[in-house]
């Protein structure tokens, strides 16, 4: 075929061309620093004219090879696409594109269009980018973790191997200070682009809806969104772009947007849309047509639609969120940022004046949050750990990155890696690990890959299907395939949808990079198994133990030998046309190697053993890692005794403590105790629990208990250490014997110590949990459960903690006396619970006293009763109540009380504890 003419025409009306001139000089002028920070809005033809010129294909530049990384597939084959057809080439000749499972490009292609991903496998094989002269990276303000992690690579080359090679960092955003200084100073291009006015319409919803928890979308708002796309349509010409968070939320207001006009093409874009649907997205409504795009994010700076005039945002982005504590990582639902937003409003302006409407009220705007989160600070950093190990930076701490790692994540992704023998135990990585890192694959799939294989006895047929579970696992299944990840494996085996496709490819391309893959050494044993480590075993076949190859856990097993849960029409693994030396209908899979069932549990329990998981209830698990986790309403996972869980995401209730299954596959013990064989562990346990101390010998899959037994004769240690669990659980005042005088010693040194501090105790429980061998011993040593407590006289106790030593505790009746002597001789307990402390005493019988009494400097307050012995009044000034309270006291209680003294002066009169007629006497 004859290449077309270069359209030239449209080369020129690219805004981006005015900005060029700078751009070289900053990469090619005289002491030009070879870095530049690019910023153009959407559609200015950063990502298509640069490149070009980068290269030499346009102008008249040296000829150059370019490398242009984008975040995303689709992004990736559209920018290819829209170069060739600016030269009227086809894609593969000078222009190409490569992303994983997919190439076009050959020995003349000059300008290379690759995923992020891509990239950072080249740049493991060939630090040097041997033949590259330039790269370009493209939408880096969406701060994607493999795109900074390119960055931070391509900037070590260029200081330490290859000073001469050319970086530049697009963005579609104003926003590259950081950029600038990560790159060395590097100058900031910017380029304006055509841009016409946009109108604002804000278009919330009449009633409130509920906000976004997980994955999940309130029905409403998806419905408010629908109806928005609608007025538009009815409001304004051209076509309609609406934003949405996933896939799923694209299909459910796709559904409601049924019975749209004739002349109207409803269209679906995301990254998963089948080639023809992202095509047809791009290229302008036919005549007389008008379309709806439903969009990811992906078209908010990365593809550019045509034909916009008017913009749907539903103000709702993903993110990733991971749970390092319960070990579960997920793409969750979450209000939009107000730079997402701007880039949304600005895809109605491009080409004439537009408009957007915001499903959310304008007071609500300026409560968004003004960027996105780095992926860096929220994803799962396994990944990237691995990258750095490889690179020879375990710690990252060498890395150009606009924000570093955080601490914790890196520190549960190092773990991972331990646990796989990815690193050693210096962090660095391990031969196998490299060969983990060139997989192109998450390390824990990896591991999968490479020890699944051996696990169920090599040979091509199990290593096909091993590679096609991998492909199962490495991209989420459409939710219609269900939950089960056999039942899955069929329908992608018969499928002709576009993820069965990709399925297929990305299948094909793992059994290939497993055949050529080296052979990885014997892995490092995690620091919690002993020698016989399931993946270790997995890549040393002369090594034989219960899980080995040649041992029953991972023997090949007929369909009268699978796990539970069996999907719809009988026996799993029923050849469906596609997969290979799959098991033959009806379930004989001794001809043919391991059933199904069995090759998914493996392949899943290698890939997620801390999510090997076993039945405690109906539907509901526990798994290895301590996480309860429960399948879904109508699941037939639920009959099986064990699983291995691939993926599961928080609970949808709000504060839900267990996860939810999306996708998992049934396995027996056997196989369960082998896969996950590094977390089993066999240790005496004493805790308190149920209320007093329990000790047994449990053997343990991770928190999964296995087998116990009582331990009649626990470590003292262990026993005091449960005790004391139970002092914190329950308090001391519930264990220990606490008299009436014990009582009042502890609230007369808990006065003293706020009163007067040092040397008196700190006597709350808090404090006296934290130095239980200075009050408690040898009581609680000799203690071996909660009846011996109960026995320990707390007075006693607490008088071990008095200042002994400085003769300060000789002061102790001094300063806080159990009782006072009032005028009357009466010796009155004093009350000291409360902050200050009480005298509850009668009125008569302090008659004649002018002043308060005060315990360690401070006031008692009084409580003054009635003859009856009832409140009448309370003070901490005495005086003050002898001249005025006390005669609104007397004018109320003398009829109530006339056989008791009211004198007028009080101040005088004798004090007495007895009546008027007594006192003649």
């Amino acid at each position: 075929m004859a290449a077309s003419p270069v359209r030239t025409a449209a080369l020129d009306a690219l805004p981006v061309r005015e900005a060029v001139p700078a751009l070289l000089s900053a990469l090619d002028g005289p002491g030009g620093p070879g870095t530049a920070v690019l910023c153009a809005p959407p559609g200015t033809g950063k990502t298509t004219l640069v490149p070009l010129v980068l290269a030499g294909l346009v102008g008249d530049g040296p000829r150059r090879r370019v490398v242009v990384a984008e975040p995303r597939r689709i992004a990736a084959r559209a920018a290819a696409r829209r170069m060739a057809w600016l030269l009227g080439e086809q894609v593969g000749g000078r222009v190409g594109f490569t992303v994983r499972g997919e190439r076009k490009a050959g020995p003349g292609t000059v300008v290379e269009v690759v995923t992020t991903g891509v990239l950072l496998q080249r740049l493991q094989r060939d630090q040097e980018l041997a033949g590259v002269d330039v790269v370009v990276l493209d939408e880096c303000h969406e701060r994607h973790l493999d795109a900074d992690t390119v960055a931070a690579f391509l900037l070590d080359v260029r200081e330490t191997l290859r000073p001469e090679l050319r970086l530049v960092a697009a963005s579609a955003t104003t926003d590259a200070e950081g950029w600038a200084r990560l790159l060395g100073g590097a100058p900031v291009v910017e380029a304006a682009g055509v841009s016409y006015p946009v109108e604002t319409v804000w278009a919330p919803p009449a009633r409130p809806v509920r906000p976004p928890h997980g994955m999940r979308v309130d029905p409403a708002q998806l419905a408010h969104v629908a109806a928005v796309v609608r007025r538009a349509l009815a409001e304004r010409e051209g076509d309609v772009l609406c934003f949405l968070p996933g896939v799923g939320e694209i299909a459910r207001v796709a559904a409601l947007l049924a019975g749209l006009d004739s002349a109207v093409d409803l269209l679906q874009v995301h990254g998963r849309a089948p080639a023809a649907v992202q095509d047809a997205a791009l290229a302008p409504a036919d005549p007389g047509r008008r379309r709806v795009i439903l969009a990811t994010a992906v078209a908010e700076s990365s593809l550019t639609v045509p034909g916009v005039r008017a913009v749907v945002d539903s103000g709702l982005a993903r993110e990733p969120r991971t749970d390092h504590a319960r070990g579960l990582g997920a793409l969750t639902t979450v209000r939009a940022s107000r730079a997402a937003a701007r880039q949304r409003a600005g895809r109605a302006g491009r080409e004439a004046p537009g408009v957007v409407y915001r499903c959310w009220a304008e007071a609500e705007h300026g409560r968004l949050p003004a960027f996105p989160a780095p992926e860096i600070k929220l994803a799962d950093l396994t990944a990237f750990a691995l990258q750095a190990a490889c690179w020879g930076d375990p710690e990252a701490s060498g890395l150009a990155l606009l924000d570093p790692p955080p601490a914790g994540a890196m520190a549960a992704a190092r773990s991972v890696l331990s646990s796989i023998g990815a690193v050693d135990a210096a962090g660095r990585a391990t031969p196998r690990g490299t060969v983990m890192s060139r997989l192109g694959l998450h390390p824990r799939l990896s591991r999968a890959l490479l020890d699944g294989t051996s696990a169920l006895a090599a040979s091509a047929g199990v290593a096909r299907r091993v590679a096609e579970v991998v492909a199962l696992l490495s991209e989420e299944a459409p939710r219609a395939y269900g939950d089960d990840l056999v039942a899955v494996w069929r329908t992608a085996r018969g499928g002709g949808d576009a993820y069965a496709a990709r399925w297929r490819a990305e299948a094909k391309r793992l059994a290939a990079a497993l055949a050529t893959a080296e052979p990885s050494p014997t892995p490092p044993l995690p620091a919690a198994s002993d020698s016989g480590s399931a993946a270790a075993r997995a890549c040393d076949p002369g090594r034989r133990a219960p899980g080995d190859p040649a041992s029953p856990a991972f023997e090949a097993r007929g369909s009268g030998g699978g796990a539970p849960g069996a999907g719809p029409g009988g026996a799993r693994g029923t050849e469906e046309g596609r997969g290979g030396e799959h098991q033959a209908p009806g379930g004989e899979a001794g001809r043919h190697g391991p059933a199904d069932d069995h090759v998914a549990g493996v392949v899943a329990a290698l890939a997620f053993p801390e999510r090997v998981a076993r039945r405690r209830g109906p539907g509901q698990y526990l798994m290895a890692s301590g996480t309860g986790a429960g399948v879904g309403e109508g699941s037939r996972l639920g009959d099986g005794a064990w699983l291995a869980i691939a993926v599961a995401d928080r609970g949808t209730g709000a504060g839900s403590a267990d996860a939810r299954i999306r996708l998992a596959a049934g396995l027996d013990e056997q196989t369960a105790l082998a896969a996950a064989e590094h977390l089993r562990t066999s240790a005496e346990e004493v805790h308190w629990e149920a209320g007093d101390v329990v000790a047994r010998a449990a053997d343990r899959l991770g928190a999964i208990p296995l087998r116990t037994r009582p331990l009649p004769s626990p470590d003292p240690a262990l026993v005091r250490a449960a005790l004391l669990e139970g002092l914190a659980a329950e308090g001391p005042a519930a264990l220990l014997r606490w008299s009436a005088e014990a009582v009042a010693l502890r609230e007369r040194l808990a006065f003293l110590h706020r009163t007067l501090g040092a040397p008196w105790p700190d006597v709350s429980d808090e404090a006296l949990l934290s130095r239980p061998e200075d009050w408690l011993e040898p009581e609680l040593s000799t203690a071996r459960r909660r009846a011996d407590l109960a026995r320990v006289d707390a007075g006693q106790a607490l008088r071990r903690l008095l200042p002994w030593a400085t003769g300060e505790a000789a002061r102790l009746d001094e300063l806080v006396p159990e009782r006072i002597e009032v005028p009357s001789g009466s010796r009155i307990r004093v009350d000291y619970s409360a902050d200050q402390p009480v005298l509850a005493v009668k009125l008569q019988e302090l008659f004649g006293l002018a002043e308060t009494p005060r315990v360690a400097g401070v006031p008692v307050l009084v409580h003054l009763l009635s003859p009856a012995g009832r409140p009448a009044a309370v003070t901490a000034d005495l005086a003050s109540f002898w001249q005025g309270g006390y005669h609104a006291v007397r004018a109320e209680l003398r009829g109530r009380y006339p056989k008791h003294p009211w004198p007028e002066d009080p101040s005088t009169a004798e004090p007495t504890r007895h009546t008027n007629a007594r006192l003649r006497r």
